[in-house]
């Protein structure tokens, strides 16, 4: 086995083993406190903008991760600067469990990039070492709940092209020691991307 599947391995391991640290969110309470975020986001957390991500129907750890890590500064994410540092770690879950329970809205996938975005997202390229998406995202894009990956499908293309391009060029590293984004990231060229992020946006 591959030094990079390992490392794949690894992490859906460690995901697992450190569920029990994080608070238990109230979706109630979290809906008042997310005021601030609906003005990039969207009231339900379904963004209108294309470069701000949806937060319905994301993981609640996954959404929990991040909030800690821009808040702890392991995340660079230059809109939210300052914008969490009253919140504490009650507050992170609630507004996570609030807005993993709204429903999620459909992109649509550019039809001329929906053939290689497939390919790459249900295949992979293994013979250059490059896993299917499926693994850790799941075929219907609904991610892994349990170990933390997030949920991608109907993502706004802009977004998860921005994500990618970041963990490929090294300006995102909070995927942890393992560095499973930034290794995938790294086999992918800029067309892949493309491919994956329009693909990506009209998943359901």
């Amino acid at each position: 086995m591959n030094t990079f599947l390992v490392s794949l391995l690894l992490a859906l391991g460690l995901c697992a083993s450190s569920q029990a640290a994080d608070p238990a969110g109230n979706a109630t309470a979290g809906q008042a406190k997310t005021a601030v975020c609906g003005a990039c986001h969207g009231p339900d957390g379904n963004s209108l903008v294309p470069g701000f991500p949806k937060l319905a129907g994301q993981g609640e750890r996954y959404l929990l991760k991040q909030l800690r890590e821009i808040k702890d500064g392991k995340r660079v994410v230059v809109e939210m600067t300052g914008l969490l540092n009253n919140l504490n770690d009650q507050d992170l879950a609630d507004i996570s469990a609030f807005y993993a329970g709204q429903q999620g809205s459909i992109g649509a996938a550019s039809p001329d990039l929906v053939a290689k975005g497939e390919a790459l997202f249900r295949g992979g390229r293994l013979d250059q070492g490059l896993p299917a998406c499926t693994g850790c995202h799941s075929p219907d894009g609904t991610g892994n709940i349990q170990a933390g990956f997030p949920h991608l499908g109907g993502q706004h293309a802009d977004y998860i092209k921005k994500q990618l391009m970041a963990f490929r060029e090294g300006d995102r590293t909070n995927d942890g020691d393992t560095r499973v984004m930034r290794a995938i990231a790294a086999r992918l060229s800029t067309q892949d991307i493309e491919a994956l992020a329009h693909y990506i946006q009209g998943l359901h």
